[in-house]
């Protein structure tokens, strides 16, 4: 065996007893003498006040929170974005509650606020860690011009089985990538100074292990040792934390047994203790009244104790801490301090953010509203368009069929084309979508005018009641043409007879990839896949533009195209983007940030597998190896993969050193050539593997990656640096990683399966 070195990977201080006052680190003087005297004149209901987030809606009409509000009984308000509404809100808190501790607005800012960036997994598509900074702080500006203090955003929960909804929310399936955009995107939303009227409070979510419920359900339990929890999905979450989000929101499931919401390792010994956490934690969405459902508590007094004791500072809309929190600690049973030191913590934020000195620091002054609350000045297209269009994977591009030709005719059908509300995807904010452009207008504005392009429908969403009755319930924008589905076949078919090139746009409705919009099956809607199979047999090129929130199995559909582009779900400026795309104005330079699946058995499934004891060989798989015997192994495409408009090669990898020591580093290169008539640009990713450990590692991790851009012809090495605490690990259940000496295999490549593997040696 071979020795280890130990390494601390935290820096935190010790958790404190549920009975201390956790008073941050990183307050000032000044702010501890003022959140002090404040405390000291609040009482016991006007503290239990501020750890109420309201939620405008049915379950709170607008009466109800106002006087709420100026009773002192809530302390943070989501669901509204109107300036004029937060500031009539933010007076009642100031004029008419008896200390005027102002309130804090909250909203899901995910891809977005009134200008709609690609959907988190278009984001990470991108590769582009500046592009993915760029939305958050346009989301940031707006938003805050709406009078927006606090975004549930970002999303950084790992997402390995796409049957999963809101995988569309996240950025896939790869840790290291993940934890990037995290730290990335927390820095973009709070910028310099997060008491900056342009700045809101990032709350990293769903804290955690979320996106690792059972068979992809929705809300599902997660089970996995502590191990796997600290290397693949914890880390986007101290990411975010140690780039100074000021919240986490907890996740709905339950870990091991015990529900996020009321789970002290993790909320107190991990977040609080080991990671030295002094921020905001606050509940999903009722999710404290739900611990009744987990059926951990017995009624919602004991499902409040539990959340509060666990660390739970806000609740979000479940009247849970306002209703039964008073009681609980007169009757000796909750321990007063702890809601002393869950208000101090909300005092706090609302102190960052600059809301004791300017209330209305975000809404600003009535003199500010003449603008429409729609008005198109306030969207940034130029920036969503830029974005948008670095987040598009060509995936397939048989002879050559992309770039179009701008004066061919086109046939566009499919259910997706002219949908403006789809193309902005789920989460999406206070975006319009009549502001949003379709595919259909990105291809009329591009040619200057309709002529040229024909239109049909040519298939519903879906003709499955089940998924019909799903979306037109949730999803009401979703419309159902009423004709035999043959009828709607028969016409794209005639449209893709008298057309040189046919661009069918297929997928899901942003619908089917949202919370609670788990699907067991990934084909595409067979509505959809016999509209494919019609237009093939038309024998014109077929060109299949995917929108849809999730890797869908697409083995069929993409034997059938000539070509094949993944757009996920583009934004505002989607339909623009798209056509730059097409017709060749921009190359393709969007990478996948998961795997796509082959067929639905397959999940989870993901590059960054560990190996068994008996490996499967894909060119002599055998019997008795890990794998399913009905169908090809591996995905249809891999993690990293996508095409452009030319074609590099990789030669002559190298190794500055074939040794390296404990405190060095050696350099990994590549030589790459661009070896086709375009410009372009392709993402050089590097992987690592170890292939002997005191416990099994996986097959690659990425650990790198960068943009090359090259003319004709030309060529460049690509040089990455590597050093040891690459090479760590987390070996038992503990904070500590650990780097054992050994050998060690580089990989670099243009995808998760590209490469050969060049060997180095780690030295003790």
């Amino acid at each position: 065996m071979r020795k280890a070195w130990q390494v601390w990977t935290v820096v935190g201080c010790l958790a404190l007893t549920s009975t201390q006052l956790q008073v941050s680190a990183g307050e000032s003087p000044r702010e501890a003498r003022f959140l002090d005297d404040l405390l000291a004149r609040m009482t016991l209901e006007e503290k239990i006040g501020q750890l109420v987030l309201v939620s405008i809606g049915p379950s709170h009409p607008r009466d109800q929170v106002n006087s709420s509000i100026a009773a002192g009984r809530a302390g943070m308000v989501l669901n509204t974005v109107v300036r004029e509404d937060i500031r009539e809100l933010q007076r009642q808190a100031v004029e008419h509650s008896r200390l005027g501790i102002p309130l804090a607005f909250a909203f899901d800012v995910v891809h977005g606020q009134r200008t709609l960036f690609p959907i988190g997994l278009g984001l990470a598509s991108t590769w582009d860690l500046p592009a993915i900074a760029l939305s958050g702080r346009v989301a940031a500006r707006e938003a805050a011009a709406d009078g927006l203090d606090i975004t549930f955003a970002p999303m950084v929960d790992i997402g390995r089985d796409p049957r999963w909804g809101r995988m569309s929310e996240g950025f896939g399936e790869d840790t290291w990538l993940i934890t990037r955009i995290s730290e990335t995107l927390v820095d973009a939303f709070q910028g310099d100074d997060l008491s900056s009227p342009d700045s809101m409070m990032a709350v990293v979510k769903h804290f955690a292990l979320y996106g690792a419920g059972e068979g992809g359900r929705d809300y599902a339990p997660a089970e996995m040792g502590r191990r796997q929890m600290r290397e693949v999905h914890l880390p986007p979450y101290r990411a975010a934390i140690d780039a100074g989000a000021g919240g986490v929101m907890v996740a709905l499931n339950s870990i091991d047994g015990v529900p996020a919401t009321a789970n002290r390792w993790l909320l107190d010994d991990l977040l609080r203790g080991e990671w030295g956490f002094g921020g905001l934690v606050i509940s999903d969405h009722g999710a404290i009244g739900e611990l009744i459902s987990h059926g951990v508590a017995a009624d919602a007094e004991q499902a409040a104790r539990l959340a509060i004791q666990a660390g739970v500072d806000v609740d979000m809309n479940s009247d849970v801490y306002g209703l039964h929190l008073a009681g609980l600690a007169e009757r000796g049973e909750l321990d007063p301090a702890l809601i002393d030191r869950a208000a101090r913590r909300v005092l706090a934020a609302k102190y960052a953010l600059g809301l004791f000195d300017d209330p209305y620091r975000r809404s600003g002054p009535s003199t500010e509203d003449a603008l429409a609350f729609d008005d198109p000045s306030r969207l940034h297209r130029l920036e969503a368009r830029e974005v948008a269009r670095r987040s598009l994977v060509l995936l397939k591009n048989q002879r050559e069929t992309l770039p179009l030709d701008r004066k061919a005719r086109i046939a566009v059908v499919g259910p997706l084309a002219k949908s403006q509300a789809d193309i902005l995807g789920s989460w999406s904010g206070a975006a319009s979508p009549s502001q949003a452009v379709s595919l259909w207008q990105g291809l009329v504005d591009a040619r200057g005018g309709e002529e040229g392009l024909s239109y049909a429908l040519g298939a519903n969403f879906s003709d499955d009641p089940l998924v019909v009755d799903y979306l037109t319930t949730y999803t009401p924008e979703v419309k159902i043409d009423p004709r035999p589905a043959q009828v709607l076949r028969d016409e794209a078919v005639a449209a893709a007879g008298d057309a040189d090139v046919v661009v069918a746009v297929v997928g899901e409705s942003r619908g089917m990839s949202d919370e609670s919009s788990s699907r067991s099956e990934l084909d595409l809607p067979a509505a959809q896949a016999a509209l494919v199979d019609a237009l093939e047999s038309t024998g014109k090129p077929l060109v299949l533009i995917l929108m849809n929130g999730r890797p869908l199995t697409l083995e069929r559909q993409a034997g059938q195209a000539d070509a094949l582009l993944e757009t996920w779900f583009a934004g505002t400026e989607g339909g623009h983007a798209i056509a730059d795309v097409l017709f060749g104005d921009f190359e393709p330079v969007g990478r996948l940030p998961v795997s796509f699946p082959r067929r639905v058995g397959q999940l989870p499934l993901y590059y960054a597998l560990v190996p068994t004891g008996r490996p499967v060989d894909p060119l002599h798989p055998g019997k008795f190896t890990s794998r399913y015997f009905d169908v090809a192994g591996g995905p249809l495409f891999p993690f990293g993969f996508g095409l452009g408009y030319t074609d590099f090669s990789l030669s002559n990898p190298r190794l500055s050193s074939r040794v390296l020591s404990r405190d060095g580093q050696l350099e990994a290169s590549v030589e790459v050539i661009n070896q086709g008539k375009r410009r372009g640009s392709t993402v050089i990713q590097l992987y690592l593997h170890d292939p002997v450990a005191s416990v099994t590692r996986p097959v690659r991790e990425l650990k790198g990656f960068k943009r090359v851009t090259l003319d004709p012809g030309e060529r460049a090495r690509v040089d990455f640096s590597i050093d040891p605490t690459m090479l760590a690990f987390y070996s038992g259940e503990g904070p500590l990683e650990t780097i054992e000496p050994g050998e060690f295999e580089v990989f670099i490549g243009q995808h998760a399966e590209d490469g050969e593997p060049l060997s180095f040696t780690l030295r003790p």
